[in-house]
């Protein structure tokens, strides 16, 4: 089990603090509207954050610091969407309080439940049975087929899936010895991951096809031992990046705004340069809550809220961000090499590489390090699904965190 450390009561208040301080400036900046939403979002957010760090440390002896990071962006985030969109803002406390719920409930489920390691055929199925569904019901959105719309809730199965192909690694290559004794057996996971991310090439989710091969390099990287294997599959994501940017328009698309998104800043880059001009006229300390044009930026709120945030709250807001994923995939990383079962340790391994990855392509979209994909920032963004396949990845990693060895399979 990880040492907590000193207490987490500094970094809560703190948190507070911001909480308060931001809060007010909404207040201030609406007060003209007489807002009264603003005062029960903010009560609501309190009372969330600070609830679900107590009860958490009643309940977990685990790392208790990777809830309160994820509380910390989350609260930054529904801050800045509602100054964006107070609807969305009063949206997303809803989401976020049934991310938190998801959250305790996974914890539990994978903490006391003990054949989660045995499932592996039951993980491939459900994870196609998510993309079948996709193709006959999902709508297309900005593109995109990834989206399936229920008695008018929208729902992404993608990111439930993504949270599958984390089980489905971590079931082989903690019975690796015995998967292995069938001929081809890594060969043959192989093709199932890369059908998951034919199939997302298909759908036209570009960042989610990136977050799954990323997920299984690193994965394979550290546990196949079939090392020749690792230098294939690189090699083919390469020849199919290069067949999709053939074959594929939309690919061409981001690649083209990538290199010089000026040349379309009135058409497909006007995206990406209004963000890079946000940015820019934050400077180091923002232009102040409530003080910039966040709606100059189509779905601030969503893709661009790191834009938006940078443009009010500043630069050092933004490196602020960054920093807390690093320390988010650090801590992940940790529990991960510090685990005793290997399911659980390669669970927690692919948690903090979906949250590193996950994050990393969409702030190197928007800071046009690299091709922009339409992803979401955890924690941070406005979504329903994004939230809640977020709080169940953090669930399995708290559960991960603790000390596992009584239940271990090989003992």
């Amino acid at each position: 089990m990880l040492s907590r450390g000193i207490s987490g009561r500094t970094p809560r208040r703190l948190l507070f603090l911001y909480e308060i301080l931001a809060l007010s400036l909404l207040f201030v900046y609406q007060i003209d509207k007489l807002d009264k939403y603003i005062l029960a979002t903010g009560m609501g957010l309190i009372l969330l954050v600070y609830i679900s760090n107590y009860l958490l440390l009643k309940i977990s002896k685990g790392d208790n610091y990777i809830f309160l990071i994820a509380t910390m962006l989350m609260s930054v985030g529904i801050i800045m969407i509602y100054r964006i969109s107070p609807v969305a803002g009063i949206r997303q406390l809803m989401w976020l309080s049934l991310g938190i719920f998801l959250f305790y409930l996974t914890y539990f489920i994978t903490k006391h439940f003990k054949s989660l390691d045995r499932l592996l055929y039951l993980y491939i199925g459900g994870a196609y049975f998510l993309f079948l569904i996709t193709f006959l019901f999902g709508e297309r959105t900005y593109g995109a087929i990834n989206w399936i719309k229920v008695a008018g809730f929208s729902f992404q199965p993608a990111e439930m899936t993504k949270l599958i192909l984390i089980f489905i690694l971590a079931t082989y290559y903690s019975r690796y010895d015995k998967y292995k004794e069938v001929k081809y057996s890594s060969y043959i996971l192989t093709i199932i991951v890369f059908s998951f991310i034919g199939l997302l090439f298909l759908q036209r989710d570009l960042g989610m096809a990136v977050i799954f091969f990323g997920i299984f390099i690193i994965l394979q990287f550290i546990f196949e031992e079939d090392r020749r294997l690792i230098y294939i599959n690189l090699g083919l994501i390469l020849v199919g990046g290069l067949i999709a940017y053939r074959l594929f328009s939309h690919v061409r698309i981001r690649v083209d705004i990538w290199i010089d998104p000026w040349r379309f800043i009135d058409d497909k880059g006007y995206q990406i340069t209004q963000s890079l001009f946000a940015i820019a006229e934050g400077g180091f300390f923002g232009k102040g809550l409530g003080l910039g044009h966040p709606q100059f930026i189509p779905l601030a709120y969503n893709d661009f809220i790191f834009a938006a945030i940078c443009e009010e709250l500043g630069i050092f807001t933004g490196i602020g961000i960054i920093m807390l994923f690093l320390l988010l995939v650090y801590r992940g990383f940790k529990i991960g090499i510090s685990q005793v079962n290997r399911f659980y340790k390669i669970l927690a391994l692919g948690i903090s590489s979906l949250f590193g990855i996950q994050s990393f392509i969409i702030l190197g979209g928007v800071l046009k390090v690299i091709p922009l994909t339409g992803i979401t920032l955890p924690f941070v963004a406005y979504g329903g699904t994004s939230i809640i396949s977020s709080f169940m990845a953090l669930g399995i990693l708290q559960t991960a965190s603790e000390d596992m060895e009584w239940r271990m399979d090989h003992e």
